[in-house]
């Protein structure tokens, strides 16, 4: 506890974008591929998804819209982790704070960071789709910045605002899940005498982690996701909302479509948590041992 104090909040937020940013930078692929699986709206799979890519756009298309996750790391996640340390700080100042403590701070930071990050979210789900269009429907934003500079132009700067409310419901659910059970989780397996606070430790708990989120939040995701990447045509939103992507993914896909694309979202959550949360810690180490 004492050593968390050691590191100013300034520092937390740039630690914990630049830990997310990292960590994008491998699993960017999976990402992709997660984002088409939810927006095919047929029954598919995983190797079908990765097939089609390398045959029709090649394999450097697995890396379309890395600017934009890149920038929605530097914006979500500085913002989420910096206000979690702080307010983890804060509540430890005169108790342990206990589990439902940790998943409303958790909540709460992720809902902060989801709003402050949501333009760069649309634009990430506009990049990584835009491949799987007929050619003459692709959006083909050079780069992250250029799409902003797009939609701001040809559609109105309230539309990168568009999904705020289930991006940041899905960020609610998955901080409160991913930050809260990985800080749980760290703690019953150093009770338990085998492991040490070291990697292994980092490792294992955000793996557990991932699953918990993973299981917990791909129904608002899948949401998020249809809604952020829907088109306008005469004037009507494809959607109403979160919940009608919902009712409709149920009627016309099935109940168990709104996990669609477990595995690839696991695949890039775990991986993705387990990095993050690593170089996380280890530049909290480094910042303790050279600069506090």
């Amino acid at each position: 506890m004492s050593n968390q104090k050691t590191v100013p909040n300034a520092v937390n937020f740039l630690i914990g974008g630049t830990a997310g940013m990292a960590a994008t930078c491998f699993v960017q692929p999976i990402d992709l591929i997660k984002n088409r699986m939810q927006l095919s709206g047929t029954k598919t799979s995983t190797m079908k998804i990765v097939s089609s890519i390398i045959e029709k756009e090649g394999f450097l298309a697995f890396y379309a819209g890395l600017s934009a996750g890149l920038l929605r790391q530097s914006t979500y996640t500085t913002t989420r982790l910096g206000v979690n340390s702080w307010l983890s700080e804060v509540a430890s100042k005169d108790s342990h704070p206990s589990f439902l403590l940790k998943a409303l701070i958790g909540s709460t930071a992720g809902c902060i960071g989801a709003f402050v990050g949501t333009p760069a979210e649309v634009v990430l789900i506009r990049m990584t789709a835009d491949g799987r269009l007929p050619f003459e429907e692709r959006r083909n934003y050079k780069n992250v910045f250029n799409a902003l500079v797009r939609i701001i132009k040809e559609e109105g700067i309230l539309v990168l605002w568009r999904g705020t409310v289930p991006t940041m419901g899905r960020a609610m659910v998955v901080n409160a899940a991913q930050l809260a059970s990985y800080s749980q989780t760290k703690e019953i397996l150093i009770n338990t005498g085998y492991f040490k606070d070291n990697t292994p430790l980092y490792f294992v708990s955000s793996m557990i982690s991932g699953l918990v989120t993973t299981a917990a939040s791909m129904p608002v995701d899948i949401a998020k996701t249809r809604i952020q990447n829907m088109k306008i045509v005469d004037g009507k939103p494809e959607f109403k909302g979160a919940i009608d992507v919902i009712v409709r993914v149920c009627r016309n896909e099935g109940l168990f479509s709104l996990w669609k694309g477990f595995f690839p979202y696991y695949a890039r959550l775990g991986p993705h948590t387990v990095l993050t949360f690593i170089f996380l810690e280890q530049m909290n180490t480094m910042y303790k041992t050279y600069f506090a």
